[in-house]
């Protein structure tokens, strides 16, 4: 009997998705485990029991200075050594919505360089800003799902996908027009804001302005994945706002859950 993969989603104060992300993990074949950063940070040897490493969303440490800053700090001082050993292992890592925020501030994503030469620590090179439109954007998006991607997690995903947002920081900005075509040539950016048929456009089909509607990138190898999106969401089908008219939808957030899993076990 092969061995069940095991899942530490994050906890923190002001995360409030935890306990979604590790049920999506749990219908997903995998253990799931939620882990308070305060426990890592005493014990960090404890990563190496796990496979996948998930930043779920909410508002860790109440978003104080900036979504996820805080949250992000904490680990760049105090758990970067055992970060980098578990993505150097082949190790997954998952940030939504707020995990996103915090994997781009501590560097991991997108990371199109990994961390500095003899260095432990990541080098931020974007930004996840103020929505354009200047409030909290909670709606079901379109994502266009790049077919040139690295990305483990989005690994025969249809073409376009739909998940809910809820943000109010979720405008990405790479630090130059350099940076960005870096990432279009590598297939960093896995989704983009869309209309259901894949083509892009204006508010409100990107909710928050990011530049290239980009809603989630990876990291070079594939293996490291944020979205601002929620995939947890959307794991049954009851869950879509049309379920009760039988669109016949896909669940488009539980493949995202399952490829992690088959990652380890196919």
């Amino acid at each position: 009997m092969t061995a069940k993969v095991k899942t530490a989603v994050l906890r923190a104060p002001g995360i409030n998705c935890n306990h979604e992300t590790a049920t999506a993990f749990e219908l997903a074949g995998a253990i799931a485990e939620e882990v308070h950063v305060n426990d890592l940070i005493a014990a960090p040897e404890r990563l190496r029991e796990y496979q996948i490493l998930v930043f779920p969303g909410g508002f860790s440490f109440g978003d104080d200075i900036a979504s996820g800053q805080v949250l992000a700090s904490k680990l760049k001082y105090r758990l970067a050594e055992p970060l980098e050993e578990f993505v150097a292992a082949d190790k997954l890592v998952l940030g939504i919505c707020n995990g996103l925020q915090v994997l781009v501030k501590l560097g991991l994503l997108p990371a199109t360089d990994g961390p500095e030469a003899g260095d432990s620590v990541w080098t931020q090179e974007a930004a996840l800003t103020h929505n354009e439109s200047g409030r909290f954007e909670d709606r079901w998006v379109n994502l266009k799902v790049a077919s040139d991607s690295p990305c483990v997690f989005t690994k025969g995903s249809p073409e376009v996908i739909y998940l809910p947002v809820r943000h109010g920081e979720g405008r990405f900005l790479p630090q130059s027009p350099e940076l960005l075509e870096r990432l279009r040539g590598a297939g960093q950016i896995v989704v983009r804001y869309s209309d259901e048929n894949g083509k892009p456009g204006s508010y409100p089909l990107n909710p928050n302005g990011s530049v290239d509607d980009i809603a989630g990138i990876c990291d070079p190898t594939g293996r490291v994945f944020g979205l601002m999106p929620h995939p947890e969401v959307f794991v049954r089908s009851s869950q879509h706002p049309h379920w009760t008219r039988g669109t016949g939808r896909t669940i488009d957030g539980m493949a995202i859950y399952k490829n992690a899993v088959n990652y380890w076990v196919s």
